[in-house]
């Protein structure tokens, strides 16, 4: 067990090397901040018209904007991991050390989730002190519904990416189904259930399943229903939401459904890691 335990903690600690190495921290905390700076500016500019609209509404719009950014960084760190390291060889020296197949995998999840999750807690942290020093103390439980959701989201599509480089034979096709998983679950899903919505007529459980299908959003409904718990900008569905499951269950679908998908997915890539020959 101990054995154990230290191979993992030496095997996370080479992922963190290499992740500062090749500046993924530095990529994803500069894209966190144009998100955050972006929607801040347009706040500021706001207020010349309308009145400051507050962090609580900076947080907001920037949560629903890194829902759709933190899946596609979350895919490109990834996707490389598993088919890179075969055939650079990096598996065939870790085969002659006495570690396992899945403590690798466990380092290597661990590491992408502190590269792509750490940048955005420290400035969504930074907003609540901002936000207390300003007299703004409603921030907490909206910046700890996000922390709760993108965290959630980033796991499930951190397991996807490594499921996607464990199914892949070359790094190419890696990278492409990374982009075509992103695009389904960004833009493709929305514009096919909208073309469903068109051609029949559903009830609102029936649209709020299709929709929580997606990851996506099921994260972007469990974050809207912690700001507006009748969620009236959903319309009839929002309506049904608000009446048949209420911001906690709403909660428990967002933070539930994108852990269990990158569960299951991270399963499938062990499978895939240990029936696998790992030397390209």
């Amino acid at each position: 067990m101990n054995a154990a335990i230290s191979a993992r903690r030496a095997l996370l600690r080479l992922e963190l090397a290499d992740a500062l190495r090749s500046r993924w921290v530095l990529f994803t905390a500069a894209t966190y901040v144009l998100v955050f700076g972006a929607f801040v500016w347009l706040g500021l500019r706001e207020s010349r018209v309308l009145g400051f609209t507050g962090l609580s509404r900076v947080v907001l719009n920037v949560s629903n904007a890194v829902v759709i950014v933190l899946p596609l960084v979350a895919l490109v760190s990834t996707n490389q991991g598993i088919v890179r390291a075969r055939g650079t060889g990096l598996f065939e020296l870790l085969l002659a050390q006495p570690v396992k197949r899945e403590d690798w995998l466990f380092s290597a999840v661990a590491s992408r989730l502190a590269v792509i999750v750490g940048p955005l807690v420290v400035l969504l942290v930074a907003t609540l002190v901002a936000g207390w020093v300003t007299g703004e103390r409603s921030l907490a439980p909206l910046v700890g519904r996000t922390l709760l959701v993108v965290s959630s989201l980033t796991f499930a599509f951190v397991g996807v990416g490594f499921f996607v480089s464990s199914a892949a034979r070359t790094t190419e096709r890696a990278t492409v189904y990374a982009l075509v998983t992103w695009l389904g679950a960004s833009v493709l899903h929305d514009f096919g259930l909208i073309g469903v919505l068109l051609r029949w007529r559903l009830s609102p459980a029936a649209v709020f399943g299709l929709a929580a299908a997606n990851p996506v959003e099921a994260a972007r409904i469990a974050i809207l229903s912690g700001v507006d718990p009748d969620l009236s900008v959903l319309g009839p569905v929002g309506f049904w939401l608000a009446n048949a499951l209420g911001p906690r269950l709403a909660l428990a679908v967002g933070v539930g459904w994108p852990l269990l998908l990158g569960t299951l997915a991270l399963a499938l890539a062990r499978r895939n890691l240990a029936r696998s020959d790992l030397v390209g």
